[in-house]
């Protein structure tokens, strides 16, 4: 399974269109789980995202459908102007460390 987490830094202004903006994303299938999250902003070391992506797909084939569905180019289109930060990172799950490495 291949996670798919976007970190997002909006200005006050821009925040429920940038909402809007992300929700569109809920609508493309490829995704077995889509979530569109506001940082509760509770870490002690640091809270400057506003908006998260987090998404669960079968594969980097699924994934890539996602990326190229109309509805994606759309928020992209829509969030790009009105955001100040876009940080994203895609894992594959199964290689994920669940445990304490050892030696």
């Amino acid at each position: 399974m291949i996670r798919h987490i976007v970190f997002f830094t909006v200005p006050e202004e821009n925040r429920e269109a940038v909402r809007k903006g992300l929700s569109i994303l809920t609508g493309i299938p490829h995704a077995l789980k889509l979530e569109i999250g506001e940082n509760v902003k509770t870490d002690q070391w640091g809270n400057a995202v506003d908006f998260v992506v987090y998404g669960e797909f079968e594969s980097e084939e699924a994934l890539a459908a996602y990326k190229a569905h109309p509805n994606y180019d759309l928020s992209t289109r829509t969030v790009k102007p009105l955001r100040d930060t876009r940080v994203a990172a895609d894992f594959d799950s199964a290689k994920a460390v669940i445990r304490p490495l050892r030696d």
